[in-house]
């Protein structure tokens, strides 16, 4: 495994947790954000790129 799978999976872990927060408490920001880090960990392991490189994609993506 290497780093950007590692990475990918903890930002998996990381937006379980924040969306179940989220639901928890109401806080929808919360929740967003959980989903957000989950696709974009999904991303970094599928891809082995960066998150600053996916989410850089991403925000040239909405800007087309």
């Amino acid at each position: 495994m290497n780093k950007q799978e590692l990475e990918g999976k903890w930002n998996q872990v990381k937006g379980a947790v924040k969306q179940k927060y989220g639901e928890w408490f109401d806080n929808d920001e919360a929740l967003i954000e959980g989903k957000f880090d989950e696709v974009v960990g999904k991303l970094q392991e599928k891809s082995g790129k960066t998150r600053e490189a996916i989410e850089k994609e991403i925000r040239d993506w909405k800007s087309e």
